[in-house]
């Protein structure tokens, strides 16, 4: 059987990293890079999170609006993604791939009377990655190459001192290096991947009750390690999974004014790493269709959230379907997605808001190739 169709569908459900922990979107995998011969493929996905919270009380400073209802906080997206690969001869062959790494969609409602009504924020990315990989006569194969990656953000925070912020865009370069170890004849293959944090100066417009101002805020996106692995299970049956590590700890956005109005605040930190895992199973049904479902789990860390960011850890189920036709494939996928509840601060050690019972549903569509 071909069980690179059944990759493929276990890959777009386990796409919806789109709601993963910290900004975390596409989960830079690289999985085209191990297609046969030449091939290419283009995918989209859209999230429709549903994100609310309830202001915390009894009534003080820190908590400034005890009851009342956020509302939706969190505004539906779209992500794209579009890879090539191709040999250059029986050991050496090189993909380029484009994904939109991280991001954020942040629109709290007015007329709310929550404390952060009329607060946004956004956070966009655009990467290039080219790589190389090399066979090895025993099974393994090295893999690398650049990624070079563009950011953008912007924020509006009436309720600190009529705080604003657009960051410009900026590139940076990193880089991308693995390992990988395939068993053809069961379908198996192991890849580890790590790609490095990528820095950026950023040139930064920030005004608020202090005046405008205008100065360079450092901003690193974080490194990261990805785990992928599959294998046959059974005769057109495929077990597949993944283990994906993000620096988090390590990424802060700290525009100088806002440091200032929020008395040594960050616009965007997280205290914890974050760690998500897929598992999944595909069958084959006939040679024209094959399914797939996977699970995901991210831990909650506990601790206070960012009023931009209010999730802790995720579950979500996620199906799969692909239909093959000569060297087309397309595959489609939904997945459902428990957001973990948390609580959210304004200072002090005291919470201002909890947001609890939250989801989001994903889907996507990917076409691919072989020539």
């Amino acid at each position: 059987m071909t069980y690179r169709v059944i990759a493929m569908a276990a890959l777009l459900g386990s796409a919806s990293t789109l709601h993963a922990g910290g900004i975390d979107r596409s989960g830079q995998s690289i999985t085209a890079l191990f297609e046969s011969g030449r091939y290419a493929e283009f995918s989209l996905g859209s999230v429709s999170p549903n994100t609310s919270g309830v202001g915390a009380g009894p009534a003080s400073q820190v908590t400034p609006t005890p009851g009342a209802n956020s509302g939706n906080m969190t505004d539906s997206f779209f992500t794209f993604g579009a890879a090539y690969k191709a040999d250059i001869n029986d050991q050496l062959s090189y993909a380029i791939i484009y994904d939109q790494p991280f991001g954020a969609d942040v629109e709290y409602p007015t007329g709310t009377g929550y404390f952060a009504q009329g607060s946004t924020a956004e956070f966009n990315s655009h990467a290039l990655t080219g790589l190389l990989r090399y066979k090895m006569p025993n099974n393994f194969s090295v893999h690398g190459g650049i990624r070079v990656q563009t950011i953008e953000a912007s924020a509006n925070i009436p309720f600190l001192g009529g705080y604003s912020v657009e960051g410009d865009r900026d590139t940076g370069v990193g880089y991308v290096a693995g390992v990988a170890y395939e068993k053809p004849e069961i379908a198996m293959r192991v890849s580890l991947t790590y790609s490095s944090k990528i820095k950026y100066d950023v040139r930064t417009s920030e005004n608020s009750i202090l005046g405008p101002s205008v100065t360079d805020t450092e901003v690193e996106t974080p490194q990261s390690v990805n785990l992928e692995f599959q294998t046959g299970i059974a005769a057109d049956t495929l077990l597949f999974g993944g283990v994906r590590w993000v620096d988090w700890s390590s990424f802060v956005i700290a525009p100088q004014q806002y440091g200032v109005v929020s008395r040594g605040g960050s616009l965007l930190s997280y205290e914890n790493d974050v760690y998500t895992y897929s598992l999944g199973i595909g069958r084959r049904l006939s040679d024209t269709w094959s399914v797939a479902a996977v699970v995901g789990y991210e831990k909650s860390n506990g601790g206070f959230s960012s009023n931009l960011g209010p999730t802790d850890g995720n579950k979500s189920l996620g199906l799969a379907a692909t239909y093959t036709r000569d060297s087309m494939e397309i595959t489609t996928g939904i997945r459902y997605i428990n957001i973990g509840d948390a609580e959210t601060t304004l200072g002090g050690g005291q919470t201002a808001a909890t947001f609890e019972d939250n989801d989001a549903v994903a889907i996507g569509v990917k076409v691919g190739f072989t020539f």
